[in-house]
Formats: structure tokens, C-alpha cells, sequence
């Protein structure tokens, strides 16, 4: 599903954002990304949605080389990819429902189908009864909700989080969490970076931990290790 080959960013006067990442995730893992503020975590995620490309290395997505393609092809890329973000990115002049249909309206559904596929979504986050409500009347949980189910509307084989419980309570943040074990049930592959350290590994799932730009620590390979 998500292949890097030593793969390195750097960005204009000299900051490396990652160095020389050699990483595999497998289709329909669910992969936890940790590490210090500025390790690389929102880069690694803004490389694979193609949001930044690489500046050396080739990264794969989907059996697609990223590195290569050319930046008409770039939307079709992320209609298979849902990214969600810490600071939610809503539309604030439009509906919960407007907001979650935004990305089946990009790509050209019909009105019934766009109706059945977002209240379908909203459904699973526990939201179909805002979905005429604008964003700004609803909790921090909520948002971010609506955040997930725009994400997921789509039916994307993967699923990006950048610090999606950066801005709740522990209950909250568990049951966010929850959320994306749900869906990964299903077979959807997910990477979320995240500082709750206290959080996930109580989840029993792979975390990579970044450092400086590099990957310091891979509990799959410490799994192996012992076994």
C-alpha cells in the first residue's frame, strides 16, 4: 500500500524535513506515526497525499509512483486518499451535509448518490442529525467528526490523520480512535500521526516513531525481533 525508498525532504534554505525514510505499510494496517514536534510526522503524511513531493527517493502509493507523476494526475491521486487534520478545514459558510459531500461533488456524482453516500457517512460518525447544522455550532468532538466522515465519504482504500485528537479530552480522543478501528475492521488502511503516546499504546497496534527526520523506531521490527 505505501512504499518509501529512501526518501528525504528538503525544503528552500537547507531544513531537512526527512532523511533517507525506508518504510512499508501493508494494505489494511492501521499504523500509529509519533514522534517530537518538527520530527517529520505532517511531512511524511503531506508526501503521500501529494500536498509536498519528495526531493529525493521514490515514494509508492497504491502501486503508484509518486515521484512520477505528473501534477494533472494529482487529483485523481487523492480521491483516493482521505486526509484529516487537526484544525478540522471545515467550510464554515456551508452545511455539515455540504461540507461532507464536498469531495463527491469534485468528482462529478449524482445528486442521489451524493445523498445516500453522505448521510451514510455521517451516520457512522454519529452526525445525521446535524447534517443541516454549520460547522461553527458544533463541539470540537463534533467537527472533527464531520472532519472523519468527509474523509472516508469517498470509500478511499487509505486514510491520513495529522494529530486528529491534537484538541480533545482523553474520552474524546478514545472514541475518535474507536472511529478509525471501525474502519479499519473493514479494510481501510490507516496512518495517524499523533503526541498521545499514553493513548495508543494501549491500542496494540504498529507505531513508527520519527526523530530528526528519521525513522528512529518500527515496533513491527521490534516484534520481529523478539519472535
Amino acid at each position: 500500500m505505501i512504499h518509501f525508498d529512501n526518501v528525504s525532504k528538503r525544503y528552500p534554505g537547507g531544513h531537512t524535513g526527512l532523511s533517507n525514510i525506508n518504510l512499508r505499510i501493508d494494505a489494511e494496517e492501521m499504523v500509529f506515526l509519533t514522534g517530537h514536534s518538527g520530527a517529520g510526522k505532517s511531512t511524511l503524511l503531506k508526501l503521500i497525499g501529494l500536498l509536498e513531493r519528495s526531493s529525493g527517493g521514490q515514494v509508492h502509493v497504491n502501486g503508484r509512483n509518486l515521484t512520477r507523476l505528473k501534477n494533472r494526475q494529482i487529483p485523481y491521486h487523492r480521491r483516493e486518499v482521505g486526509m484529516i487534520f487537526q484544525d478540522h478545514r471545515l467550510l464554515h459558510d456551508r452545511t455539515v451535509f455540504d461540507n461532507v459531500a464536498l469531495p463527491l461533488v469534485v468528482s462529478g456524482l449524482g445528486h442521489k448518490e451524493i445523498g445516500r453516500r453522505v448521510r451514510a457517512a455521517l451516520d457512522k460518525v454519529g452526525l445525521l442529525h446535524k447534517e443541516k447544522s454549520a460547522p461553527i455550532t458544533l463541539s470540537g468532538g463534533e467537527q472533527q467528526r464531520v472532519g472523519i466522515a468527509r474523509a472516508v465519504v469517498s470509500k478511499p482504500p487509505l486514510v491520513l490523520a495529522d494529530e486528529p485528537t491534537g484538541n480533545l479530552d482523553p474520552e474524546l480522543s478514545k472514541e475518535i480512535m474507536e472511529l478509525f478501528s471501525q474502519f479499519n475492521r473493514v479494510g481501510v488502511t490507516l496512518l495517524i500521526a499523533t503526541h498521545d503516546l499514553a493513548l495508543i499504546s494501549s491500542m496494540d497496534q504498529r507505531i513508527l516513531t520519527l526523530a530528526n527526520g528519521a525513522l528512529s523506531h518500527d515496533s513491527k521490527m521490534e516484534y520481529k525481533d523478539v519472535t
